[in-house]
């Protein structure tokens, strides 16, 4: 499936694109999250192929999941979508934001693509095969986590989201060379590919948002935590909020 899922995201990306050359507006959604047409034209896109692809899977996507129609997903599979994630990125311009898909088995990611219209930066993992970059149409590159590096680690947080103090509290009894930031699921992308080393997410976020950089990061070698070392899963019912989290690269929870 996975040539056809990332196919769907370079579709949904060229969309996004259209609208973002665009002098489009946005509007704010009951959570006072921002979303724009860019969100909703691309999730028209992503929806009906996974439901093609995949008869009987339910598709969870943002944007009807925030109008109330979210599908019962039992104990099954199904499908985790983000049609714009870092629609604040996209608001701003900086070419951050990304369409994110992901299948969920057993309340985890087996597999994600996590693609960066603005850049043509294609991240996909199935886990227990393996995690890849192509760049616009150069080859596809496997990546993996790096070790935990001797002098201290890179941490890489949120470009719009402020939790530093308590990030910076979490981090207190780890040793710290170098604190980046980057915008949407990203994040979970450049410490799957060793750029960064962990990524901790002391704020509100839902599972569409994760969901596709947490299959990336597992398929590296990764993990993904609560707080407290525990396992991150799926399937929260009703409203698939999650609890604050960790990704962590080679470095041991």
């Amino acid at each position: 499936m996975l040539p056809t899922i990332q196919q769907v995201a370079r579709d949904a990306g060229a969309k996004i694109m259209a609208i973002y050359a665009t002098d489009f507006e946005h509007r704010t959604k009951d959570d006072a999250s921002p979303v724009t047409e860019a969100d909703e034209a691309a999730e028209a896109i992503i929806v009906p192929i996974l439901e093609k692809l995949t008869p009987g899977v339910a598709v969870v996507a943002e944007e009807a999941a925030t109008t109330g129609r979210i599908p019962d997903v039992g104990n099954g599979p199904f499908w985790l979508v983000d049609p714009l994630d870092g629609t604040k990125e996209f608001l701003k311009r900086n070419g951050e934001f990304t369409v994110n898909i992901a299948l969920i088995e057993n309340n985890a990611p087996v597999l994600g693509v996590v693609y960066l219209p603005a850049l043509s930066c294609l991240y996909s993992g199935i886990v227990g095969k393996g995690a890849w970059r192509q760049d616009k149409d150069g080859p596809e590159t496997a990546i993996a986590v790096r070790p935990e590096p001797a002098d201290g680690l890179t941490v890489i947080g949120s470009r719009s989201h402020g939790d530093a103090s308590e990030m910076e509290a979490f981090l207190a009894p780890r040793r710290i060379a170098e604190t980046v930031s980057a915008g949407s699921s990203l994040k979970f992308c450049r410490v799957a590919e060793g750029a960064a080393d962990v990524y901790p997410r002391l704020g509100r976020t839902m599972e569409w948002d994760v969901a596709a950089g947490h299959a990336v990061l597992a398929a590296a070698g990764g993990t993904v935590t609560l707080t407290d070392g525990t396992p991150f899963t799926y399937a929260k019912n009703p409203i698939f909020e999650n609890p604050h989290f960790v990704a962590w690269g080679g470095v041991r929870p």
